[in-house]
C-alpha cells in the first residue's frame, strides 16, 4: 500500500503486476477490496492500480461533487507515470467518476469499462441518496448495511456465502460516515446527460442482471448514450459482479481489455 500526495489531497493505493496499467475505481457500498477476486487474474499481465476513492480508506475527501472526486483521480495518471496508455474500470460510484474523468481527462487514458453505473438517477433514487446521508450522519454506517447488502448482491447469493457478506459488512462500516454522506450528496446531484456524449475513450458498459442499485436500464440508458459503446449483460449477478462471479467478470471484460 501507498499514499500518493497530490496538489489537492491525499489517494491511498495498492498496485501489483507489470503491463499496461489499469485503474479500478470502487462502488459506494464497497472499498477497494471489491476488486480482490480479480485483482490476482488482471495482474499476470497488467499494472493494476486500486485506490481508494476520496473520502474513503486512507484517502482525503475531495468534496461533495463528482468533479472534485474525478479531478482528484486525474492526478494519479502523472504522479505514477502512467502515460496514457491506462485503461479505467469503475465500478458503481466508481462508474461514475470514472465516466466524468472521462469527460474532463479523457485524454489522459485509453480504455473505459462502465459496470454498473448510469448517467443520472430518477428523483426516487436522488432522494434515496438524500436519505441515505442522513441516516448515516445520525446514526453511523450500521444503519445502512443490511439495506447496502441487499444493493451490492441479490438475495440467493447472500443466503449462499453469507462469508463474503461478512467482508463486505465489516468493509463498509469502517467507512467515514461524513464521508459516506459526501458521496451520497455527490451522486444525488449527478447528471452526466450533457457530457456523456463527448467521451471518446473507447468504452464498454457492463451490468449485473439482477443489479438494484443502479438497475440495467440505466447500463442501457448510458451505452446508447456513449459514442460506440458495447453493452454485456452477466446473468445472475447484482451490483458487484467482480466480486459475486469474477470468473464470469473476467471473461467478459477480456476480450476488450485484450487481457490474453
Amino acid at each position: 500500500m501507498a499514499s500518493i500526495s497530490l496538489r489537492d489531497g491525499v489517494l491511498d493505493i495498492v498496485e501489483s503486476g507489470a503491463g499496461k496499467p489499469i485503474v479500478l475505481l470502487h462502488s459506494l457500498l464497497a472499498d477497494r477490496a471489491i476488486f480482490d477476486r480479480i485483482v490476482p487474474t488482471l495482474a499476470r499481465t497488467r499494472r493494476v492500480i486500486v485506490p481508494d476513492l476520496p473520502g474513503f480508506g486512507g484517502s482525503s475527501s475531495a468534496g461533495a461533487t463528482i468533479e472534485g472526486i474525478a479531478d482528484r483521480i486525474s492526478g494519479l495518471f502523472d504522479a505514477l507515470n502512467l502515460g496514457t496508455t491506462a485503461d479505467v474500470l469503475g465500478n458503481g460510484f466508481g462508474g461514475f467518476v470514472a465516466s466524468t474523468l472521462a469527460i474532463r481527462h479523457g485524454n489522459k487514458f485509453d480504455r473505459l469499462v462502465l459496470a454498473d453505473t448510469g448517467i443520472s438517477f430518477s428523483p426516487e433514487g436522488k432522494q434515496s441518496f438524500h436519505a441515505m446521508a442522513e441516516r448515516v450522519r445520525q446514526a453511523g454506517m450500521s444503519a445502512i448495511i443490511d439495506v447496502a447488502m441487499k444493493r451490492l448482491f441479490p438475495e440467493d447469493y447472500i443466503a449462499a456465502h453469507p462469508e463474503v457478506v461478512t467482508e463486505r459488512r465489516n468493509a463498509l462500516v469502517k467507512t467515514n460516515p461524513e464521508f459516506f454522506a459526501e458521496a451520497c450528496l455527490a451522486l444525488a446531484a449527478l447528471d452526466l446527460t450533457s457530457g456523456i456524449a463527448t467521451i471518446r475513450n473507447p468504452s464498454l458498459v457492463v451490468v449485473g442482471e439482477l443489479d438494484a442499485a443502479t438497475p440495467p436500464k440505466m447500463a442501457r440508458a448510458l451505452a446508447r448514450a456513449l459514442p460506440k459503446a458495447g453493452l454485456i449483460e452477466i446473468p445472475g449477478c447484482g451490483h458487484a459482479p467482480m466480486a459475486q462471479a469474477p470468473e464470469a467478470f473476467i471473461k467478459t471484460i477480456s476480450d476488450f481489455l485484450a487481457l490474453t
